[in-house]
C-alpha cells in the first residue's frame, strides 16, 4: 500500500520541482549606494561570498541621476567598462545587461554619475545581479 502512494507523490514532486521558478532566475540585490549632488563617483563591493553572475540590472530610486560611466571590477582583476551613459528618472532602471564571457565573480562596481542639481532629492543607486 506505501508504494502506491509514495510512486504517485514522488512523481507530483518532480513535476512541481519541473514547474516551480528556480533559485538561479531571481535576480538578487549586490548593494546600494546614496549619491551626492554634483559630479562624483562611488563604488559598491560585491566580493566572492555572493557568487557568480551573468547579468545585472541597474536601478535608481528617490532621484534623478546622469550616469556616465560603470566599471565592474572581476574576482581576477579584469574589468568591464559598461555602456550605461544614460539620464535616470527617478524611480528608474537600465535595461538588462549581460556580462561577458561565464558566470564571473564580481569584486566591486564603479559608477560615475552627476545630479547636476536636478535632483530634489538624492538619489539611491541599487545594483542586482543574476546568476
Amino acid at each position: 500500500m506505501k508504494k502506491k502512494v509514495l510512486l504517485p507523490l514522488f512523481i507530483l514532486s518532480l513535476i512541481f520541482m519541473a514547474f516551480s521558478p528556480n533559485v538561479q532566475d531571481k535576480w538578487e540585490k549586490l548593494g546600494s549606494r546614496k549619491v551626492d549632488y554634483g559630479l562624483d563617483k562611488d563604488v559598491i563591493q560585491v566580493g566572492a561570498h555572493e557568487g557568480a553572475f551573468t547579468k545585472l540590472k541597474i536601478q535608481v530610486m528617490g532621484g534623478a541621476l546622469n550616469m556616465h560611466k560603470v566599471v565592474v571590477e572581476y574576482g581576477n582583476g579584469t574589468k568591464d567598462e559598461l555602456e550605461v551613459k544614460q539620464n535616470f528618472d527617478k524611480n528608474s532602471g537600465t535595461r538588462v545587461i549581460d556580462l561577458e564571457g561565464n558566470k564571473r565573480i564580481i569584486k566591486d562596481i564603479t559608477f560615475w554619475y552627476d545630479t547636476k542639481n536636478a535632483a530634489k532629492g538624492k538619489a539611491t543607486v541599487i545594483v542586482f545581479g543574476k546568476h
